[in-house]
This record gives C-alpha cells, structure tokens and sequence, in this order.
C-alpha cells in the first residue's frame, strides 16, 4: 500500500518516537483530565484491563474508521501491541473519545482481508495522513503494508450497552 519500498529518515525517527514511553503516554493525561475533546474523532483513548494483571490501562489510538456504532483502530506494533493481546483476553473495554468518556464498547478483530479494505478507505479519505503513517507502520511492524491481507492487525471497538 505504501508506494515507497525504503523508509525515510522520518519514518525512522516517528517508529522510534513511538517507543518513547512519556511522548505516547502524554495524550492520556489530557483525556483523563477531560480534555480529549481537543483530539477530536480522530484519535480515541482505550481503557482495556490488563491479560496478567486484571488492572486498567490506557493507551490512545488513531482512529481509522468510524461507524454508526463502531470505531476501528490499528495496532501500529502489530503482535506485540499490549493493548492487543489484553483486548484478546478481555474484548469488554471502554473508550472517550470527542466529549463522550468511558463509553463501553466490545472488541473484534477484523480479518486480513478486512483490515486491508479499511486501510484502503482510510488512505483515500485522509491521503495526507495516511503518506505519512504508512511508513510508520511499515518501520514499526518491520514489514511492508500489503494491498490484499495485510499483517497489520485492526480492531472494530463496537458500542454496546454492556458494562
């Protein structure tokens, strides 16, 4: 999906700003003081529970599709996104996004061949955005982006009334 097959010295340095651990976990301090709504849809915090631990943690996400009732997020570190190994062992969370806050939600991953479609809608909504996360992902999942059943796992998160 990615047209450029060598990344550049700035998808390098954003893949190793991403393992930063205080740069990622700034934007949870805004949303747990209320003020995620300065994010907008395009970014949500997910409060899963840890698979070891039982105990809440956070992590905030790109948005890269929105539903009616479902958002879908990427999990930019592929297997090895703790939040997606938790979401496989409890898919029961919570998300705030825009101005609503701990809304319950249930996690599903999609498929390859679905999460290859929803990248595909994202790149041609956001182009911009996408020029620039594509070979982000490529750095951080140490493989290229497919056209067609991509190793990038995505999550739907579906509202639901369950808490």
């Amino acid at each position: 999906m990615a047209d450029d097959p060598k990344p550049s010295g700035a998808a390098r340095l954003a893949a190793k700003v991403l393992r930063t651990r205080w740069v990622v976990r700034a934007p949870i301090r805004l949303y747990r003081v209320g003020l995620g709504f300065l994010f907008g849809h395009r970014l949500l915090m997910l409060e899963h529970v840890g698979r070891k631990s039982g105990l809440p943690r956070y992590v905030v996400l790109e948005v890269v599709d929105r539903g009616t009732d479902s958002y879908t997020v990427a999990a930019g570190f592929g297997e090895r996104s703790e939040w997606l190994r938790n979401l496989d062992a409890h898919p029961r969370a919570h998300i705030s996004v825009g101005t609503s806050r701990r809304v319950p939600v249930e996690a599903q991953r999609l498929t390859a061949d679905e999460a290859a479609e929803a990248l595909r809608n994202y790149a041609a909504s956001h182009p911009r955005a996408w020029s620039g996360l594509a070979p982000v992902f490529e750095q951080t999942l140490g493989e290229p982006i497919k056209e067609s059943g991509t190793t990038l796992p995505l999550v739907r998160l579906t509202l639901t009334d369950l808490d």
